[in-house]
């Protein structure tokens, strides 16, 4: 069976895949990054394109917003062959030791949304990333010498359900941001046997009453896209 949503071939999909949220930066990330980058994907709007960083051959995916979406695109990239799934998103910070622009290179994630709920039958877990891609993300970015912060931060459903309150409360228990997919992403990883990480730019504190200005997050998406390709680079011996 071809999958629904992601409309491709086994033969488009590269062994490594980018995953951002936002359909407008996979085609950025694509026309920016990638060369000879081609389109595979464009059913509602899940936008994809496949090209070549550094010899490596990468996909690049739209997820759209939130864990139900982010399950079933990734759910259907193993069903293609990916082997690499790391999504490059933003989030809000809670830990005031972040700035925005800022790339948070993601050790753990607290489950709050419901996807990882349904998978789990309701059973305790605690989705955390593959050791090596995780290990390939830190070394980038420490190499870059890019400003990054490693740890724990929290997935949830609903945008605009927590209050700032509620959100920064978590940050006593070690959370630095929150973000809408990373959790089901790396419980998909484990059950698929497939790869998984997250790297995010930091758009904010979550209180704040607009996003930070483009120009700085760009810098940041920028730095963050770089680093993922160049953990792939690390990682093309491993897959």
């Amino acid at each position: 069976m071809s999958p629904l949503h992601v409309r491709a071939n086994p033969s488009d999909i590269a062994p490594f895949v980018l995953l951002p949220g936002d359909p407008g930066r996979a085609e950025y990330i694509a026309q920016n990054f990638l060369e000879n980058p081609r389109p595979y994907n464009t059913y509602r709007s899940l936008l994809g394109f496949t090209g070549t960083y550094k010899g490596v051959p990468v996909s690049v995916q739209t997820t759209g917003m939130g864990c139900p979406s982010t399950a079933i695109v990734a759910e259907e990239l193993v069903q293609l062959g990916a082997k690499v799934l790391v999504r490059v998103g933003t989030c809000g910070a809670v830990d005031e030791r972040l700035a925005a622009g800022d790339l948070v290179i993601v050790q753990g994630a607290v489950p709050l949304d419901g996807t990882t709920r349904q998978y789990l039958e309701g059973r305790p877990y605690a989705p955390v990333p593959s050791y090596e891609v995780l290990e390939a993300l830190v070394d980038a970015a420490r190499t870059a010498k890019v400003p990054h912060h490693v740890g724990l931060i929290a997935t949830e459903d609903a945008f605009y359900a927590t209050t700032p309150e509620e959100a920064r409360a978590w940050s006593r228990f070690g959370v630095m941001a929150f973000e809408m997919e990373a959790a089901t992403l790396f419980l998909i990883g484990q059950m698929r046997g497939v790869r998984t990480g997250t790297l995010l730019v930091v758009s904010n504190q979550i209180g704040d009453s607009e996003f930070v200005a483009q120009e700085i997050l760009q810098r940041g998406v920028d730095r963050m896209v770089r680093t993922a390709l160049e953990a792939f680079v690390r990682l093309k011996e491993v897959v």
